[in-house]
């Protein structure tokens, strides 16, 4: 039941039955999703492409590429912890939000001069500032929502369509651009929607009406404690294991592509020899030191649930594990091994395909922006003009990337525009899914996470399957692309058992004043997931050498789908632990 009026939400006008300002930050979400995965989708064909060619790369070693790759991906995932932190406590969301973008919009700026040292300050800056914008967007949208609970899920599944929509627009258009044009282009025209997306919020604030403010600071004493539990401050030994842990894993993360890159080792040996193994090792029994004797301490009921939340994340570690090979060895596989050239009727038939699956979304969001712009125009004007302004670039763009490859008899399938399906095909499932859930035959979250890791190993077993040909040590090859295709749509319909589940099930398990540790648990479970992909994503070209690449593949069928058999056999511990909640 709402707790305000529904005046109080709606006042600034609506789109789709939501307030306007749930889609001034679809809009906003959507130019980030757009310059990250855009610029994601780049990095590794980039750093690893020739130097010889018309448009040339870096030559990277693969492994080098994916190193570099995943130290950024697993920065990704922890700088929002800090940056929720410094919102919540010192700036306010909606500060945190521009400061964000402004510096991911620098980061993306400074890949685009090409030059290893501007790549690296644009790494940083875009890992900086995606940890002040991340875990903000969200946190708005929940104040935003705070008195009308009932309308909350509508509202993320709103906003999560914006998410896929600019994931899916910027890997196709930052992605045609590098491959087909020039690098450069690629980036900087994911460093110009980042811009015009932070332009766009920073002028939308008269709607938001004080939303995203800095709160008031909430002491101990005002916490709400539920009868029979009780507070667990964290003590002198909590704050010495967590110090140690933080120190050792940053050591041991930079260590890992200065190493291989620059050959600077942090630790003697490198960044795989004992030193380093040892340092990871002993920050990895400080973690669990840490997070045992906190759960020792809770009461039983809030004990229990937290170890199901545990368990939940460690299956997590290595669904994202295999899951993120789709930026890493699964590029590399569509950049070198899948057969990309297409003439006569496939390539008239492939560009036909690939210009209704660009236009049809584009055009419903265009439909989405007029209804906005509808509402709010004289409100925010000058911020429905730079979103407008972003639109008319938008489809510039797309209009001369079809007037281009229909003007050629054949095309190449950029190497970056697989990424698109799993975005695509998120878009299409994700509403079967969902009325799945809320069937009777909803399965419990153990089952779910089976399911999902299952059918992401069935995934890779159609590489597996399609890499047969392929002899051992092979550099390159041309297999069919229908693998790959098979291959993203198990991977998506696993990711839709698990990854949206995953957040909900910690927001009904963990108490209120827990949950900004163990969202923290979660996230670091799923930055360490994406470390582990591209660690051992880089060793393709060692397996590769020495057994095939279907080995490779193979290693990343057998794991999920253990994993799965595992976790569905957990499950009725994990209900135990859960003490009803589903």
């Amino acid at each position: 039941m709402s707790n305000g009026s529904l005046n109080s939400l709606t006042k600034h006008g609506t789109v789709l039955g939501h307030p306007s300002g749930l889609f001034v930050l679809f809009f906003t979400e959507m130019w980030e999703r757009f310059s990250y995965y855009g610029m994601r989708a780049l990095l590794v064909i980039f750093l690893i492409g020739a130097i010889d060619v018309e448009n040339p790369g870096w030559g990277w070693e693969r492994e080098d590429a994916l190193s570099l790759l995943g130290t950024y991906a697993l920065m990704v995932y922890l700088t929002p912890i800090l940056g929720g932190y410094i919102a919540d406590k010192m700036i306010g969301y909606r500060s945190a939000v521009v400061i964000g973008a402004l510096l991911m919009t620098l980061g993306h700026a400074s890949m685009a001069v090409e030059t290893p040292l501007f790549l690296y300050i644009g790494i940083g800056l875009l890992i900086f500032g995606n940890g002040f914008f991340k875990p903000n967007m969200t946190s708005i949208i929940s104040k935003m929502y705070e008195n009308f609970p009932e309308k909350k899920d509508g509202a993320y599944t709103i906003f999560y369509m914006g998410v896929n929509a600019g994931a899916f627009l910027g890997i196709m258009l930052c992605g045609y651009l590098g491959e087909k044009v020039a690098w450069s282009f690629g980036f900087g025209l994911a460093g110009i929607f980042m811009f015009l997306g932070m332009l766009q919020f920073y002028f939308a604030k008269p709607i938001f009406d004080g939303i995203g403010d800095k709160p008031e600071a909430t002491t101990d004493e005002e916490l709400e404690i539920p009868e029979g539990d009780k507070l667990n401050p964290f003590s002198l030994l909590d704050k010495i294991l967590i110090g140690a842990f933080v120190v050792l894993s940053v050591i041991w993360i930079f260590n890992d592509p200065l190493s291989k890159i620059g050959e600077m080792p942090i630790l003697p040996g490198g960044a795989e020899g004992t030193v380093a193994n040892s340092v990871i090792l002993t920050a990895l029994v400080a973690f669990l030191v840490l997070l045992i004797s906190r759960l020792t301490r809770y009461t039983p009921l809030v004990r229990d649930k937290m170890i199901a939340v545990a368990i939940f994340a460690f299956f997590t570690v290595f669904f994202w594990a295999s899951f993120e090979q789709a930026a890493g060895s699964m590029a590399i596989f569509a950049k070198d091994y899948t057969s990309r050239a297409l003439a006569g009727n496939t390539a008239m038939i492939f560009k036909i395909v690939d210009t209704i699956i660009t236009i049809i979304p584009l055009a419903i969001i265009t439909w989405v922006l007029y209804s906005l712009f509808r509402m709010t125009y004289k409100k925010i004007t000058l911020s429905n003009i730079i979103l407008g302004l972003s639109f008319v670039i938008i489809w510039g763009i797309v209009i001369y990337k079809l007037i281009r490859e229909f003007s050629n008899t054949g095309t190449e399938v950029p190497a970056t525009w697989f990424a698109i399906l799993n975005s695509l095909f998120i878009i299409m499932f994700a509403p079967l899914f969902s009325r799945w859930w809320e069937s009777k035959y909803n399965p419990s979250a153990a089952m779910k996470y089976g399911i999902g890791l299952s059918l992401l190993g069935v995934g890779f077993g159609f590489l597996v399957f399609g890499s047969l040909s392929i002899p051992q040590g092979a550099e390159t090859a041309a297999v069919s692309m229908i693998w790959l295709i098979l291959a993203y749509l198990f991977h998506t319909l696993g990711e839709l058992c698990l990854s949206p589940v995953g957040l909900s099930y910690l927001s009904k398990l963990v108490p209120g004043r827990m949950i900004a540790f163990m969202f923290g648990i979660w996230y670091l479970a799923i930055a360490i997931g994406n470390k582990l992909a591209h660690f051992m994503g880089g060793k393709i070209d060692a397996i590769v050498s020495q057994y095939s690449l279907s080995t490779f593949f193979l290693i990343f069928t057998i794991v999920p789908i253990a994993s799965g058999l595992l976790v569905m056999a957990l499950n009725p511990l994990l209900k135990r632990l859960m003490h009803g909640v589903r």
